[in-house]
């Protein structure tokens, strides 16, 4: 009997190394192959076999705004002093009830390449910034369409030039990376790595010819494009996906493009608390179970590996024998300095934070909260801000 109960243990240990190993694998594969595939285009663009746009072409920036006053008048300069010899930028007023109309018509004075326009009050849609956007755009004078927030200024005056000079022939999207600006505490922190995270894995998976989303603080595509695919038509009826949507909807390997240099980077306001960043998770969330199947796929394969990889590395220090354990933790550590290496690397490619001890407790805590969100919190509707 004890032969048979040691032998059921074996089993049970040698099973949980398999599957431990295997997740692992499947980790490793998404880390080396996809998230590092940044770095390696960051080597090819150093070596200058990146073919990039010779020439500058005209460019219409689009930024939505409510309430947006007091970082209007901090952020806005950066935009409207870009060295780029043509370009406009288009402000849409959403329904702002402090001074950024004033603001704008002072603006307008000192830059005649500034336009504003507004969504009219009346206006009964359930997302006024897909309205507002639309509107941008219509009024855009140029094909080439780059967008971000009004809380948002970029890593440099070459921002608009990074990012412009990926529109190659047949390019019809441009994603770039937006951070937000570092300030101190630990939600600030958490805010960083999240953000940090999906960026790599949006850039990553994009430049392995799986573009799955964008970020309206940092993106560009054609007005060509968005009138051929009739806009935002397929998702009137949500609140959100006016970002990741559009580009989960119509972006491919073919027609898409990534910029990853320090100058192309937005710097955005972060949340400055737990319940508020809460909220922007539970918004973005709220669009993603309508992306394509195979992004869907890819970006579940990542979350459950990873927990399952945690989940069977705990199991083995908790049940089985040494040697185990320590063939475990082995691996364990393999991940992580993979992990440390990969993602610092790229933190660094972004002037973004660094992260070590903290790195293992968010690539825990952040697919836990995912998954509230998705299972237990109760839709709501979802102003913008």
């Amino acid at each position: 009997m004890d032969f048979n109960l040691n032998e059921q243990w074996q089993t049970v240990d040698q099973l949980l190394l398999a599957c431990f190993v295997i997740v692992l694998g499947i980790q490793l594969f998404y880390y080396l192959y996809h998230f590092q595939s940044i770095l390696r285009y960051a080597r090819k663009q150093k070596k200058g076999i990146v073919p990039f746009l010779d020439s500058q072409p005209p460019v219409s920036v689009i930024i939505c705004s409510r309430n947006e006053s007091e970082h209007l008048k901090q952020f806005l300069p950066s935009i409207l002093e870009q060295d780029y010899p043509q370009y406009e930028v288009i402000i849409v007023n959403d329904g702002s009830t402090d001074a950024t109309d004033e603001l704008l018509r002072n603006f307008s004075k000192k830059y005649p390449h500034l336009y504003h326009t507004f969504v009219p009050a009346s206006a009964n849609v359930i997302s006024t910034k897909k309205l507002g956007i639309t509107i941008g755009i219509k009024a855009a004078k140029y094909d080439l369409l780059l967008f971000t927030d009004a809380d948002c200024r970029p890593a440099s005056n070459h921002w608009i030039s990074s990012m412009v000079r990926n529109f190659t022939q047949g390019t019809e999207f441009v994603i770039g990376y937006g951070g937000y600006q570092k300030t101190k505490g630990w939600i600030s922190k958490l805010i960083t790595f999240d953000t940090l995270l999906i960026g790599i894995q949006s850039l990553g998976y994009a430049l392995n010819g799986h573009p799955y989303m964008g970020v309206g603080r940092n993106m560009a595509y054609r007005k060509e494009t968005f009138n051929r695919e009739k806009g935002f038509s397929k998702f009137l009826k949500l609140q959100s996906g006016d970002d990741d949507l559009f580009v989960n909807s119509h972006a491919n390997e073919f027609n898409t493009r990534v910029e990853i240099s320090s100058e192309s980077v937005t710097w955005s306001v972060p949340k400055d608390n737990f319940q508020s960043w809460f909220r922007q998770k539970e918004r973005h969330l709220s669009t993603a179970k309508y992306y394509k199947g195979h992004s869907l796929l890819m970006l579940g394969t990542e979350v459950l590996s990873r927990g399952l990889f945690y989940a069977f590395f705990i199991a083995i220090l908790a049940i089985s024998p040494m040697l185990l354990k320590l063939i475990a933790i082995a691996l364990f550590l393999t991940r992580y300095a993979i992990q440390c290496y990969t993602i610092n690397k790229i933190a660094k490619l972004w002037n973004e934070r660094s992260f070590y001890i903290l790195l293992l407790l968010f690539d825990l805590y952040l697919p836990l909260v995912n998954l509230y969100i998705q299972l237990f919190r109760k839709k709501t509707y979802y102003q913008w801000k």
